[in-house]
């Protein structure tokens, strides 16, 4: 989900694996799935492999994986 003032370039379009990450379409950033952030190609440190999603921190990451796995 791009805004308006985010040139399309700027955002990448990546394929998470276990432990790197390959660009298939160039840009300097990818969005994080729980807060919507930017986040700088080389600041990326957390994504999900089976969700394919980037998050901005562990913080980001944690509660996705709560939201996943809570009991129902």
């Amino acid at each position: 989900m791009l805004k308006r003032d985010e040139p399309a370039g700027d955002i990448a379009r990546i394929r998470y694996g276990d432990a790197e990450f390959t660009v298939l379409a160039p840009g300097r950033f990818v969005r994080c799935a729980v807060s919507g952030a930017l986040i700088a190609l080389d600041e990326l440190r957390y994504w999900n492999v089976e969700l394919q999603e980037a998050y901005r921190s562990a913080a980001e990451a944690t509660a996705r994986w709560r939201e996943l796995n809570a009991k129902s």
